[in-house]
């Protein structure tokens, strides 16, 4: 097996077992569905690219991760969008009479809303712990901080979110 054949495969498991995750940190990022699959063809292309130039990556997981994570930062610096169709977006559906249906809209819409209005370092530390699933460890790897200051970071958010919740 040649190396391009290895290196090939390798991205393709990674890309089989990692699209999905990352789709779901993108769209809890950005809050709409074509700028996070927009984004994760990105970082995908930009880590194909990279990986064709003859350059190693010694953490796939970390790497992918990290790329996306600029990527959503270069799209609110050059561009602070707001969008009312959040909710549509999100896949709520005013037809759908099924109470359980508009409920769990409600409570998605809440909890992205609290996740929003949490500050930048905050809210990612947040998405990555309890949305992705990411370890403290994890996460001090990804955004290249010490694991310390993610925890930190994780219960200040927590405290953020229960406290608008209890003003709410």
């Amino acid at each position: 097996m040649s190396l391009q054949n290895s290196t090939e495969e390798k991205f393709i498991k990674f890309y089989e077992e990692l699209a999905d995750p990352i789709f779901r940190h993108c769209f809890f990022r950005v809050s709409s569905r074509e700028l996070a699959k927009d984004i994760v063809q990105e970082t995908f292309t930009r880590v194909w690219q990279y990986l064709a130039d003859g350059k190693e990556i010694s953490n796939m997981k970390a790497f992918l991760y990290t790329t996306t994570n600029n990527l959503i930062i270069d799209y609110y610096r050059k561009r602070r969008e707001s969008s009312l169709e959040t909710m549509e977006e999100t896949g709520f559906n005013p037809s759908d009479s099924s109470h359980e249906v508009i409920v769990k809209q409600a409570e998605i819409s809440q909890a992205t809303k609290l996740l929003n209005e949490l500050d930048e370092p905050h809210r990612s530390a947040a998405i990555m712990r309890y949305i992705d699933g990411f370890s403290p460890k994890e996460i001090a790897e990804i955004t290249k901080e010490s694991e310390n200051v993610i925890s930190v970071r994780l219960h200040r958010a927590l405290q953020k979110i229960k406290e608008r919740m209890a003003n709410s």
